[in-house]
């Protein structure tokens, strides 16, 4: 019985025990890839578990590297103005001394007193505060503040951002007479849109079979949305591999001089329009362009990310590309990146080929130097050097003319003489207005005529229609159009 049990303690130690979280933990390599998917919430509740959790989270370097707020419930403002001309405001106690910034930027610095308290805000190099209410005054003390040392800071869709003041102290930051070393913030996200939050995973607490069945159905629904996700993000919807409209949101006026201001210094998810209109492009003056009313600014930031011309293949001021073109011209790609807070790190597209026989390159334009060049359907357009547009002047006139020669106000002699302005044939067309501009062959396919009225209609926007009949007279008992 005696060597029985001591043969059975024997092999009790020389079996492997279960690791704990704690020895998962303290591989650094599996530390540093599973702390930038969770809040700081939760980081903060496993360090205080235990001492040993405790000291290896608040000792092990890059642990608070990657901050997202987004989802920390205490940082939310869902509220409107304070003031609604002369409404009382009776959810909160207002002090008379509280100003704007103090009130709308409050929640976000009680997180940033509180993380600093346990010493990680000196540790946080990406700053994540998407959707968030983000003061022009809050952004200014990430720059100048010596607690912070953010390299990349990302404010996409923030609320309560005076975009005014914003620029004057990016611009201020990176002035030419700044320190040496200064500013610290290298990348700022502030013209794309937000990321969409990941589903939550389901979890059940069912002991029945069937609903264990059910729970294992939803598991696997959740698992399906995700993977979808991160395929759609693998594609690449970025300004390399995406073509068309890549910011929606209004550009605010002195924000491409804000830019140029800040090109050795900040990289922004935006370039600089490199249209032969502009004094940046490599291609002014090269080719004749046509003056836009209302134009005032001599840079603009690019909207539209382009490939190359429908004619030629290139643009006249030639392509922006990865791994050729300055680091300073390339845009921060979304979404930050989670285990690096270098720049350059961010301007690197997903999908590199190693062979280099697709280079990863792009046309950045704005929606002046794209007018009346662009298709909004398939994304094709035409270079200045490959077409001119016939301005409103010419289209004018030789609706003039024609109407002239209808009426037959002219005399034979004078009809004689008249002769109508020869004008190219137009590629880009509106003839639907939810379409905008399209070329000529996608009209073709959209644009069709009805056999029964004989009118015109769209077969994307006008629901009911076919390929033969308007959505008019394709309704059940409807086989003439009536007008009244």
């Amino acid at each position: 019985m005696a060597s029985g049990a001591i043969s059975q303690h024997t092999r009790e130690l020389s079996e492997p025990s279960e690791p704990t979280l704690l020895d998962l933990l303290s591989n650094t390599l599996v530390l540093h890839h599973i702390v930038p998917h969770l809040p700081i919430t939760s980081l903060l509740r496993v360090a205080s578990a235990s001492k040993a959790l405790r000291g290896l989270i608040q000792h092990t370097p890059g642990v608070f590297r990657h901050v997202d707020l987004t989802s920390i419930h205490s940082a939310q403002v869902d509220i409107k103005a304070i003031d609604h001309g002369g409404e009382i405001w009776r959810n909160v106690q207002l002090d008379e001394n509280l100003t704007e910034d103090d009130f709308y930027s409050g929640p976000l610095r009680g997180i940033f007193y509180n993380i600093g308290h346990f010493g990680v805000l000196q540790n946080v190099q990406t700053l994540v505060l998407d959707g968030l209410s983000v003061t022009a005054e809050l952004v200014n003390e990430i720059l100048v503040d010596p607690r912070f040392h953010v390299r990349i800071l990302s404010i996409r869709d923030a609320k309560n951002l005076n975009e005014r003041k914003l620029m004057q102290s990016l611009r201020y930051a990176c002035r030419a007479s700044r320190e040496e070393g200064t500013p610290q913030l290298k990348g700022l996200y502030i013209f794309g849109k937000k990321d969409t939050p990941v589903l939550p995973a389901a979890t059940s607490t069912a002991s029945t079979p069937s609903a264990r069945s059910a729970s294992i159905s939803i598991d696997w629904n959740h698992k399906s949305n995700h993977a979808l996700k991160e395929a759609m993000t693998a594609d690449g919807e970025d300004w390399y591999h995406k073509r068309g409209k890549m910011i929606s949101r209004p550009i605010a006026e002195g924000w491409a001089e804000t830019l140029l201001d800040c090109r050795s210094a900040i990289n922004f998810d935006a370039v600089l329009c490199t249209g032969p209109r502009h004094q940046n492009s490599p291609a002014l003056g090269r080719v004749p362009v046509l003056t836009v009313p209302g134009g005032r600014s001599p840079w603009s930031v690019a909207t539209f990310a382009l490939g190359g011309c429908n004619s030629c293949g290139c643009a006249p001021e030639g392509f922006t590309e990865y791994g050729e073109s300055l680091a300073e011209q390339l845009p921060l790609l979304a979404p930050p990146p989670l285990h690096s807070s270098n720049p350059k790190n961010a301007t690197r597209p997903q999908n590199i080929h190693a062979d280099g026989k697709e280079p990863l390159r792009f046309v950045p334009r704005c929606w002046d130097c794209i007018r009346d060049r662009y298709c909004f359907s398939c994304d094709q357009w035409w270079c200045e050097s490959c077409y001119q547009a016939p301005t409103d002047a010419e289209l004018q006139a030789a609706q003039h003319v024609h109407i002239v020669e209808d009426t037959g106000s002219l005399s034979d002699h004078e009809a004689v003489a008249t002769e109508p302005p020869k004008l190219k044939d137009p590629k880009i067309k509106r003839d639907c207005w939810e379409c905008q501009t399209n070329c000529l062959d996608c009209i073709a396919q959209t644009q069709l005529h009805c056999r029964v009225c004989g009118g015109g209609y769209c077969i994307k926007h006008h629901e009911g229609s076919t390929m033969t009949h308007c959505d008019w007279c394709s309704a059940r008992g409807r086989h003439i159009r009536e007008l009244y």
